[in-house]
């Protein structure tokens, strides 16, 4: 019970240092620093890696515990080994505040990495807009000529250069 304590607690830990990373890309998203949202970025990489890592020690130790109490590990929950623990009022508080602690965390980093990601995308629409306005302010309307064969022989009104020349 121990080991599933200290791993939790320690999840709730890292959670939470991602948290705070997670707080720090948010003004730089804003600002549309690139260079510092990647190395953010590899940072939470890094997070993520240790947090997937003692998640993986969670699961082993949760499935220790459940062969002890010889019950299944899909369906037992920490809530049930806190239940269970009525008799070790201290461990059960411990399990209790570390497994509601790292609840918490991950419900606050999910909200925030949720307003990073719309603040990502409104972005994104930004950048679709301006690429639409350059393209449409480049695609003129033709003109009503025709050729000998009743087919549209136009050309297009206003902007003739339609690209970058390396020679001006």
């Amino acid at each position: 019970m121990e080991n599933l304590i200290a791993v939790l607690q320690q999840e709730c830990v890292e959670y939470n240092g991602l948290l705070e990373l997670s707080g720090r890309k948010t003004p730089i998203i804003v600002a549309g620093d690139l260079d510092s949202l990647q190395k953010i970025t590899d940072e939470e990489q890094e997070w993520v890696g240790r947090i997937a890592h003692l998640e993986k020690k969670r699961a082993e130790v949760t499935a220790d515990i459940a062969d002890v109490l010889n019950k299944d590990v899909k369906t037992m929950k920490i809530r049930d080994l806190v239940e269970m623990l009525s008799a070790r009022p201290a461990e059960q508080k411990l399990l209790s505040d570390a497994c509601d602690g790292l609840r918490e965390a991950v419900i606050r980093v999910q909200a925030v990495n949720e307003q990073n990601r719309e603040l990502i995308q409104h972005s994104l629409e930004l950048v679709e807009f301006d690429m639409n306005l350059l393209q449409s302010m480049r695609t003129a309307p033709q003109t009503a000529n025709y050729n000998r064969e009743a087919y549209t022989a136009g050309g297009t009104m206003g902007v003739t250069n339609h690209g970058f020349d390396a020679k001006q």
